[in-house]
């Protein structure tokens, strides 16, 4: 099995060695790089074109946020994974905004932190489960500015809005959006349904088509406005 290349990009050199040391025991995880700067990440994603970048929030100079919008801007197969230790909202969107494929924080256990690197490496996103409830329940609060709207063509270019969109996707596809508006993961979803995580692949896919979605987090979203997922109490 081919490793998961990383880069961990933290302005603390002992965080940095932590997660280093930590990672040398999964075999399928090999840090390629470090940086202490969102300069020296973005650097490092164009230079060594790693699968998952690890990237703090709060760096000296150019932050994690901004890094990550230039690393996507790049272009390429090169996903980051936000590890933080603040969790604030603001951070949260920008971070999602900006391109990341999954935020967490650092009080996350070690096994968790190595399971989402694996998870975004293999294409997929992944948000801390203490902020996913924070997401929705701040969307519904501040429909706007806040966190990413649902897709234009969502919005104006489907009959009955978002309601209508979703009327537009099979009985299956309406399952799995469900399952990924409360929060689980591809391999969650496969064990409710009694599907595999491939055919759950599939149909995030043609729902990310068929919703002209972005990312996971807007289909959690579409899920939302459309009344697949109670509102949060």
């Amino acid at each position: 099995m081919t490793a998961v290349r990383v880069v961990l990009a933290d302005d603390q050199p002992l965080v940095r060695a932590g997660l280093r040391v930590l990672m040398a025991d999964a075999p399928d995880i090999d840090v390629v790089g470090e940086a202490g700067t969102g300069t020296e990440a973005v650097r490092l994603a164009r230079d060594v074109r790693p699968d998952v970048v690890v990237m703090d929030i709060r760096m000296p100079g150019m932050d994690g946020i901004e890094a990550t919008r230039l690393i996507k801007e790049g272009g390429g197969s090169v996903r980051v994974l936000v590890l933080t230790t603040f969790d604030d909202d603001e951070y949260v969107y920008g971070a999602l905004r900006a391109g990341a494929s999954g935020f967490l924080v650092k009080d996350m256990a070690l096994e968790d932190i190595l399971a989402a690197i694996r998870v975004v490496a293999a294409g997929d996103g992944l948000i801390a489960p203490s902020v996913t409830r924070r997401l929705i329940e701040e969307f519904a609060a501040r429909p706007e500015p806040g966190p990413p709207s649902a897709p234009r063509s969502v919005e104006a270019g489907a009959k009955g809005g978002v309601k209508g969109a979703v009327e537009g996707i099979t009985g299956r596809e309406r399952e799995v959006l469900t399952l990924i508006g409360r929060g689980l993961s591809n391999a969650e979803v496969a064990a409710q349904l009694f599907i595999t995580v491939a055919t759950v692949k599939a149909h995030v896919a043609r729902l990310f088509t068929k919703l002209d979605a972005r990312d996971r987090v807007q289909l959690v979203i579409i899920a939302y406005e459309a009344g697949l997922v109670a509102p949060p109490r």
